[in-house]
């Protein structure tokens, strides 16, 4: 992928199939939804916090003054703990810095994330974890668009793609995001997973948690 957003021809290469990936996803037979939801939100967030510290080197203040994905789409930062809550621009480490302390946030707080067994989550849990979602996808679009060979000089891409196929997929299974969302990478999703993981779909119905 060129830096400056021009789909060049190129095959995204991984190291799990999409298949595999698939079935991983899938909620087990009589397992908890929620649960299967908060395991895996935390172990994204994990997975992309890593990913983003092998590109941390090159995406500072300097090089990066924006949040972006390419020139079309800019990230600003709404602190909602701030008296004026008031969308800022800021630059892309400031962006994720924030972005990754507000999602460890929710994750640390048991209200949302309970740790004891049989402990209810809340009755917009699915809300909370696709607003998480949201924004970890954005961490991922700046990635590719800012930072992509550098990656591939690292020989990290099929680490990334592995990884951002892994989130993607999961995603779709469990209607995490909205393809408005993910737009910004739409020809990437299409090249690794397929076109109809950029389509909307009903969302599904949910087993009881």
């Amino acid at each position: 992928m060129a830096e400056h957003g021009r789909k060049a021809k190129h095959r995204f290469a991984s190291f799990v199939s999409t298949e595999e990936l698939q079935e991983a996803v899938k909620l087990p037979k009589g397992g908890n939804v929620n649960h299967w939801l908060a395991t895996h939100c935390v172990d994204f967030f994990n997975i992309t916090n890593v990913v983003y510290g092998s590109v941390t080197e090159f995406c500072t203040d300097e090089l990066c003054p924006v949040m972006s994905c390419g020139k079309r789409y800019e990230y600003l930062w709404k602190d909602k703990k701030g008296s004026s809550r008031r969308a800022v621009k800021v630059s892309a480490p400031q962006y994720i810095d924030l972005l990754m302390n507000w999602a460890e946030e929710q994750i640390n707080n048991e209200v949302i994330f309970p740790t004891e067994e049989g402990d209810p989550y809340p009755e917009d849990f699915h809300i909370i974890v696709a607003n998480i979602f949201k924004k970890l996808f954005r961490v991922y679009s700046h990635i590719y668009y800012s930072h992509f060979s550098k990656i591939k000089q690292l020989n990290e891409e099929p680490h990334i793609n592995t990884a951002f196929k892994h989130f993607m997929l999961f995603s779709y299974e469990f209607r995490l995001l909205d393809p408005a969302d993910t737009a910004p990478l739409s020809f990437l999703i299409t090249d690794l997973i397929g076109e109809k993981y950029t389509t909307p779909l009903v969302p599904p119905s949910m087993p009881p948690s």
